[in-house]
């Protein structure tokens, strides 16, 4: 099990000339603005990155991990995958910006 409070606080930001791209999601005349983005030119140390391209989920109708249904965090800023794998609480809803 992963807990978010394991995660850096705070988050660690690094000067960088490689910012990421956003791509709108297209499907009929359906469109959904910056709803993915990919790094196409990583750090090293996330390098694994390059070549693949993340969703928000709450940009979308449905984000699938293996069989389980992602649910999305609560606002717009954070792209998390919420699991059963991972245990919260989650920022992004109302009142969750201050920690």
């Amino acid at each position: 099990m992963e807990s978010v409070w394991d995660y850096p606080r705070p988050p660690r930001v690094e000067p960088s000339t490689r910012q990421a791209l956003y791509f709108d999601v297209v499907v009929g005349d359906r469109r959904a603005g910056e709803a993915a983005w990919a790094y196409p030119n990583p750090v090293e140390r996330y390098a694994e990155l390059r070549d693949y391209v993340a969703f928000y989920p709450q940009a979308v109708d449905a984000c699938w991990l293996g069989d389980e249904r992602v649910s999305p965090n609560g606002g717009d800023f954070y792209g998390g995958w919420i699991t059963s794998d991972v245990q919260g609480p989650f920022k992004g809803a109302p009142g969750t910006l201050g920690w």
